[in-house]
C-alpha cells in the first residue's frame, strides 16, 4: 500500500508540473493574441482601401485598351502556392488543417510548386514528396513588411513567366474562437468591377498599374501573415486552456485516489494495532 501511495503522489507531482507549463503557455498565447490582433485590425483597412484604388486604376486602363501581366494569367503552365503555417506545435488543429488543405490542393493541381512559410509545412511537404521551390523557417514570429516584401518578390520571380496562377493557403482569423483555413488566389490580381472614370495620373497607367499592383500585393501578403499568426496563437491558447483544464480534472481525481489510499493505510495500521493489543490481553 505504501508503494501504491508513493506512485500516486509521484503522478500528482508530474501532473502539477505539466499544468504549470500549460498554464504559462496559455498566458503567453493570450498576450500574443492581443498584440497580433491589434496589428491585424490595423492591416485590414489598408487592404480594403488599396483594393478600391487599384480597381479604379484598372478600370481606367481597360477603358483605354491597356492590359497588364499582373491582371492576366501567366505564360507558364504551372501553379504556384504560398503556404503559411507554423514553426512550432502545441497549437491544436492549426497545423493539421493547413496540411489537409495542402493535400487537397496538390491532388487538384498535380505538379503545383510551393513556397513554404513554417517548419511544420516544410516537413509535411517533404514527407509527401511535393515540390517546394523555397522554404522560410522561423522567419515570421512577428509579421512585418520586410518579410512580406520578401514573399512578394519571391512570387513575382515566378509569375507570370513560370506560373500561370499563384494561390495562398493560410488560416483566417474570424474571432477569438473561430478560425478558418482559406485558399485564395493572389495572382493574377482580382479587383472589383467599377465604372471607368477619367483619371489624371502620374506616371503613365502601365507604370502606375505595376507599382500599385505591387503595393496591393504587399499589403495582402502582410495581412495574410498577420491573420495566420493571430490564428496560430488563438488556437494555441485554446489548446493550452483545454490542457490546463484536463490537468486540473486529473489532479482532482488523483488527489481523491491518494486520500483514499492513505485512509486505507491508516485504517489498516489501526486494525493491526488493535489486533496486537487484543492478542496481548488474551495472553494475560
Amino acid at each position: 500500500m505504501a508503494k501504491k501511495t508513493r506512485q500516486i503522489l509521484r503522478r500528482i507531482r508530474n501532473v502539477r508540473h505539466v499544468r504549470q507549463i500549460t498554464h504559462a503557455m496559455y498566458t503567453i498565447a493570450s498576450t500574443q493574441v492581443i498584440q497580433r490582433k491589434k496589428a491585424l485590425l490595423s492591416a485590414r483597412p489598408f487592404g480594403e482601401g488599396a483594393r478600391g484604388a487599384l480597381s479604379s486604376i484598372w478600370a481606367a486602363a481597360r477603358a483605354q485598351g491597356i492590359s497588364h501581366p499582373l491582371f492576366e494569367p501567366g505564360e507558364g503552365d504551372k501553379v504556384g502556392v504560398l503556404v503559411v503555417s507554423s514553426d512550432r506545435g502545441l497549437c491544436g488543429r492549426y497545423i493539421m488543417e493547413i496540411n489537409l488543405a495542402v493535400s487537397r490542393f496538390a491532388a487538384e493541381h498535380p505538379g503545383a510548386e510551393f513556397v513554404v512559410v513554417g517548419e511544420k509545412a516544410a516537413r509535411f511537404l517533404h514527407r509527401r514528396r511535393l515540390m517546394s521551390v523555397r522554404e522560410y523557417i522561423r522567419a515570421y514570429e512577428r509579421p512585418d513588411l520586410g518579410f512580406a516584401r520578401t514573399l512578394r518578390d519571391e512570387l513575382l520571380a515566378h509569375f507570370p513567366e513560370k506560373w500561370k496562377e499563384a494561390y495562398v493557403i493560410y488560416t483566417r482569423f474570424l474571432g477569438e474562437l473561430v478560425q478558418r483555413v482559406r485558399v485564395e488566389r493572389l495572382l493574377p490580381l482580382e479587383v472589383e468591377e467599377v465604372p471607368a472614370r477619367d483619371l489624371i495620373v502620374e506616371p503613365e497607367l502601365p507604370a502606375l498599374l505595376w507599382e500599385a499592383g505591387r503595393v496591393y500585393l504587399l499589403g495582402e501578403i502582410y495581412r495574410i501573415l498577420a491573420e495566420a499568426k493571430t490564428s496560430e496563437h488563438a488556437m494555441r491558447r485554446q489548446a493550452m486552456k483545454a490542457a490546463t483544464d484536463n490537468a486540473d480534472e486529473l489532479l482532482e481525481k488523483l488527489t481523491l485516489l491518494y486520500n483514499k489510499a492513505r485512509q486505507q493505510g491508516i485504517t489498516r495500521e489501526i486494525l493491526d494495532i488493535m489486533g496486537g493489543a487484543e492478542a496481548l490481553r488474551e495472553e494475560e
